[in-house]
């Protein structure tokens, strides 16, 4: 088994640049996410209109947004796996731990449930929307650092060291 970890390991610093872009990418669109949240259901519930109001197709495309949420999840958990296996840090792990606790809000508390309680159809305490709310926003320091992570890692070559490695197998 140490050895089918290692050689993953292995293929994953290989191909370091594309594995931190595509977990970028998939949870740069959460950002579009805690947008509509912020627009659409806390600034309702603090007293004032709702932002963007979406509906119909804009509506079919947020939840698709939203669900790309699993696969940024998984992807952005195995690069933060892949630092504490190189190096371990606190920070590595807090932002692990900020990442999987939206599991809790995926499957228990989902932005459905949100939407009900603030509308007043569901009869649950209002404090569990908002931990809902809070756990969602508790990606954002880790879409930051994962952005800047695929920066760094083009600013370090790391492109061109990726397409020197696969273009000459």
């Amino acid at each position: 088994m140490k050895n089918i970890l290692q050689k993953f390991w292995e293929w994953y610093e290989r191909h370091y640049v594309v594995n931190v872009g595509v977990a970028a990418g998939l949870f740069l669109l959460q950002a579009v996410h805690l947008v509509w949240l912020f627009g659409d259901i806390i600034i309702p519930r603090l007293g004032g209109s709702a932002l963007f109001g979406v509906s119909g197709f804009w509506e079919y495309l947020l939840i698709i947004v939203d669900y790309t949420e699993i696969p940024a999840l998984i992807s952005v958990s195995v690069l933060y796996i892949h630092e504490l296996w190189k190096n371990f840090s606190w920070k590595s792990l807090l932002y692990l731990c900020f990442l999987n606790i939206q599991w809790v809000h995926l499957f228990w508390i989902t932005d459905e449930f949100v939407v009900q309680t603030f509308t007043g159809s569901v009869i649950l305490p209002f404090w569990l929307a908002w931990c809902a709310i809070a756990i969602d926003y508790l990606e954002l320091p880790v879409i930051v650092a994962t952005i800047r992570k695929f920066f760094q890692a083009l600013k370090d070559r790391r492109v061109k060291q990726f397409l020197q490695t696969e273009l000459r197998d």
